[in-house]
């Protein structure tokens, strides 16, 4: 099959979104001017850079209360700043949850039950039992085609590290199990890990 996305694929579901996979979820934690806690996962998300560490997140849709965006990319429009949470096989009801459409002034992490825990280095909060969460500083949101398509890049300023997911001085994801986004509503798990030796090692 060979299908120009311009045209159509024809199928009962868009297999792009089945292609791309497995992708991390990045549970976004943002905060508003006001101060009110916004929590949403997105799967189009990624770690970009090492030195200084760097993350990306797109976000592809809108709100009728948000305008040309949505509450987590508003947020970060006013303040400047986003926690990146990482999302294990245990929460993955909490995280399904927090993607929900709400009111711009609805916290979606009381909602759903998720504690969350101050930042050190910026205003925000972030998912209290969370594996990881790494703390960002938001350094351009860039328009990509598409009418409500941002991506919003950020460079990280502070890291959290559950003391259970590190073992011999590793960050060990077979402690926590990270969860991916699949296509459609499909998800996985990581159980299995192996090493392979680059050429130059």
């Amino acid at each position: 099959m060979f299908y120009r996305p311009a045209d159509g694929h024809g199928l009962p579901h868009n297999p792009f979104n089945a292609i791309v996979t497995p992708r991390p979820i990045g549970w976004i934690s943002t905060r508003d001017a006001q101060g009110r806690t916004n929590l949403a996962p997105y799967s189009f998300f990624n770690g970009v850079a090492y030195e200084p560490p760097q993350v990306m997140f797109a976000s592809t849709s809108n709100k009728p209360d948000r305008g040309d965006t949505k509450d987590s990319l508003a947020n970060i429009r006013e303040t400047g700043v986003f926690c990146v949470n990482v999302v294990e096989y245990a929460m993955r009801d909490a995280m399904n949850a927090t993607s929900a459409t709400l009111p711009r002034e609805v916290d979606e992490a009381d909602s759903a039950g998720v504690e969350m825990a101050p930042c050190r280095e910026i205003d925000c909060a972030r998912v209290a039992n969370a594996p990881a969460s790494l703390e960002c500083r938001m350094t351009q949101i860039v328009k990509i085609e598409g009418a409500f398509n941002f991506v919003v890049f950020g460079e990280v300023v502070g890291v959290h590290l559950r003391d259970d997911a590190l073992v011999d001085g590793r960050f060990d994801v077979t402690t926590y199990q990270p969860l991916s986004r699949m296509g459609y509503r499909d998800y996985t798990v990581v159980r299995e890990v192996f090493e392979l030796k680059r050429p130059d090692d």
